[in-house]
């Protein structure tokens, strides 16, 4: 029998590999692939909203640089786009925990 988090592997593995590494406050792994001109059930776009006291004193882009290595494995093996929201739990707050919705696939769909 298959459960709904053996259909998500590339997703889970997201959380599972962000989780460990950055102990976050607050995470979450929104799998964006049905935006785009790819098949059902792809997991192939996602965005990360990665909330983590690690992020403290670190400018923006090595946040952006740490998760990306911490998801080679990912980025290497079929994730085609990862967008990340990478902030101290000071930011998330002061930001009333906003995540900006991604634009709409402009490739790809004859768009």
């Amino acid at each position: 029998m298959m459960t709904s988090d053996s259909l998500k592997p590339v997703e889970n593995s997201i959380m599972k590999k962000l989780s460990e590494r950055l102990a976050p406050q607050h995470l979450e792994v929104i799998n964006e692939s049905y935006m785009h001109n790819v098949p059902k059930g792809s997991e192939t776009h996602f965005k990360v909203v990665v909330i983590s006291d690690q992020f403290q004193s670190v400018p923006l882009i090595k946040r952006h640089r740490m998760v990306n290595d911490i998801l080679e494995d990912e980025l290497n093996s079929g994730v085609h786009a990862l967008s990340i929201l990478a902030k101290t739990p000071e930011q998330w707050e002061d930001s009333a925990h906003k995540i900006i919705q991604s634009p709409p696939c402009r490739g790809g769909a004859g768009l």
